[in-house]
């Protein structure tokens, strides 16, 4: 096995397992991916985050097909679409945590912006986050949505499922995911009061000191 895919795939379980222990994951709940330069790792579909073995991470072609290790995720297709629309994507993290999806449910968030610049934390990790319409789990037309936004957008959220992040590698994108639920987190906290906002300005800043990290 080459050095980046066994270097990959223990990457892989390890984060996935974090993201399990802290509550960002439940049950079988959840599937994340990561590029390599002949293919993509994918989590196996039925199995826990936590309790991934590197050796049977699923190995599929750029193609979608499944060349090694467990059966993949019923949820390819969302991945793939990332990979396609946004060739600086080195990995995708897709969770059902608890707040994002939370937020993925409220009827009346803005669908083109649905995570408004509460912290510069989220301005600089995930930037704007697109609703996209309800599907069932695994239906190809979930990769057919994230291709119409033709890379627009690094983040989505599901409506009704969960959030979406991609990234420039694996660990970004996991932190990404986790700034996506505190956000999430504080903006259904805050639903009612007079909350600032940072302006537009400020953000214009952030993204050019910082760009997205």
């Amino acid at each position: 096995m080459m050095d980046e895919e066994r270097k990959s795939r223990d990457e892989l379980a390890y984060l996935c397992r974090s993201l399990f222990e802290r509550g960002f994951s439940v049950g079988t709940a959840g599937n994340v991916s990561v590029r390599l330069s002949d293919g993509i790792l994918m989590t196996p579909t039925n199995v826990r985050l936590g309790d991934l073995d590197p050796d049977c991470i699923s190995k599929l072609d750029f193609d979608g097909r499944h060349v090694a290790g467990d059966k993949p995720t019923k949820e390819v297709f969302l991945h793939q679409a990332f990979y396609d629309t946004r060739p600086d994507a080195g990995a995708v993290v897709h969770l059902h945590s608890t707040w994002a999806t939370a937020l993925s449910c409220l009827a009346d968030i803005d669908p083109d912006d649905c995570v408004p610049p509460l912290t510069p934390y989220v301005v600089m990790r995930v930037g704007t986050v697109k609703r996209v319409p309800y599907v069932k789990p695994g239906d190809p037309k979930m990769g057919d949505m994230i291709r119409d936004l033709q890379g627009k957008y690094a983040a989505v959220l599901l409506a009704n499922h969960g959030p979406v992040v991609s990234g420039k590698n694996l660990f970004s994108t996991v932190a990404a995911a986790e700034e996506l639920e505190e956000t999430a987190r504080l903006i259904v906290a805050l639903r009612g009061m007079n909350t600032q906002l940072l302006t537009r300005d400020d953000v214009a800043e952030l993204n050019a000191t910082f760009g997205r990290i």
